[in-house]
């Protein structure tokens, strides 16, 4: 095995973005592509340690960008402050992560007919919105991830297989919020799973979060039950 990586600028508009990618060297032709897409705090090096654990499964791991080249938050007002535009405008937060995945398809490495995305809290989000928008994407995972439906899909024609990993505690995606996600996705005919971890809130596989009381804490079991879950369902939709 020998994991290569590099970074790579694009554009949405006027925004320059860049993306870390990794992929195992050693592995010859194209393999399948999964996008990874980040939490609040933008691409760190949590997502680039994601897209090299991809690599070594023997995909394409692409840790994409959603703020802009060199935009993390360091507070949780800073982080809000990048997030928000784009949870509040939906169809720019479509719109950006359709240029990664245009980006990503582009590596010579990559077969384009096999391309799945993963994400984190408010990349869950972003992934679940690619689902709803793009044909070109066979499955999607989002860990702990935002599920309120956008208001410009009103009625999404989804082809991804779709998988949420989710603490039935996390006060960001309440029970009814789980509700309005799993009536959006059986109405639109999706083959969906919704993973429901017991005593768990938001974060769980982020080792920096720790206050269970606040409802964000990292829980290694957990983490390791869902990374399994991830692993398993991306196998079945490249088969």
């Amino acid at each position: 095995m020998a994991i290569i990586e590099n970074t790579i600028n694009y554009v949405d508009g006027d925004t320059i973005l860049e993306a870390f990618f990794a992929f195992d060297g050693s592995i010859e032709g194209q393999r399948p592509l999964v996008l990874v897409s980040h939490a609040w705090a933008g691409r760190s090096e949590f997502t680039a340690e994601k897209a090299r654990y991809l690599a070594e499964l023997g995909y394409v791991g692409f840790a994409l960008d959603m703020y802009g080249k060199g935009k993390l938050g360091q507070t949780d007002e800073e982080c809000s402050a990048l997030m928000r535009p784009l949870v509040e405008d939906r169809a720019l937060l479509q719109q950006r992560i359709l240029a990664a995945l245009k980006t990503a398809k582009l590596l010579p490495w990559v077969d384009d007919k096999k391309i799945a995305a993963i994400g984190f809290c408010f990349g869950g989000l972003c992934v679940l919105d690619l689902a709803r928008t793009c044909s070109d994407v066979k499955g999607v995972v989002s860990f702990h991830g935002l599920l309120h439906a956008p208001s410009n899909v009103p009625n999404p024609k989804i082809s991804a297989k779709v998988l949420a990993l989710h603490g039935h505690d996390d006060p960001l995606a309440p029970p009814s919020q789980v509700l309005d996600f799993e009536t959006e996705m059986t109405n639109a005919g999706v083959d969906w799973q919704l993973h429901t971890y017991g005593n768990t809130v938001h974060a769980f596989t982020n080792p920096l979060a720790s206050d269970f009381a606040a409802g964000y804490k990292y829980d290694e079991k957990v983490n390791r039950r869902a990374f399994q879950a991830m692993e398993n369902f991306l196998t079945e939709v490249f088969a």
